[in-house]
């Protein structure tokens, strides 16, 4: 087991942790909920950079990392939905967990046909995961009834994700479509 998979492993194992930390009736259970995750996004980065660094990759690795990042943000923007019950949460929480479903059928489907390289991880990609933990991060540690320029700024934050989210989408179904169309 390398360090890279016990890092990735790591965070699968703070996602019960951040449910937990976040419905704590204490007045900390925000600021402690967005460290969790700030911990889980580091560990994100973290475990890419040894696995290159280190020649650490292997198979349960490549699989492992996209799902545990899915997991921690799909959790994480299931939370918040539930504090913002309001279409203002629920629409770019919506289209960033719609996308990755959409991608992560589009990646297994192109791997059916030797073709993943086509829709690998981009530039957009990246910044879009780095402004959606920066997001998610203000808006887990700030209580958005006590912080309101900070929820502002969280919301601001993470549609800007989501519109990359769906630009970054358009790019890979863009790059599969020839692949998709094959049939017609």
């Amino acid at each position: 087991m390398t360090l890279a998979n016990r890092l990735t492993l790591f965070r699968i194992t703070l996602i019960p942790l951040l449910v937990i930390v976040f419905y704590l009736p204490f007045s900390w259970s925000y600021p402690a909920a967005g460290l969790v995750f700030s911990i889980a996004a580091l560990t994100d980065w973290l475990d890419g950079y040894v696995a290159r660094r280190y020649d650490q990759s292997t198979a349960f690795g490549a699989f492992l990392d996209p799902v545990a990042d899915k997991l921690m943000v799909g959790v994480a923007l299931v939370l918040l939905v539930g504090v913002h019950a309001s279409a203002w949460m629920a629409v770019p929480a919506a289209v960033i967990i719609g996308r990755e479903i959409v991608i992560s059928a589009l990646r297994e489907w192109m791997a059916e046909l030797g073709k993943r390289a086509s829709v690998a991880v981009s530039y957009i990609g990246k910044i879009k995961t780095t402004l959606q933990m920066i997001a998610i991060i203000l808006l887990l540690t700030f209580d958005p009834n006590q912080f309101p320029t900070w929820k502002l700024l969280g919301y601001v934050t993470l549609y800007v994700a989501a519109g990359l989210t769906l630009w970054s989408m358009i790019i890979y179904l863009r790059a599969a479509w020839p692949e998709l169309m094959a049939e017609e």
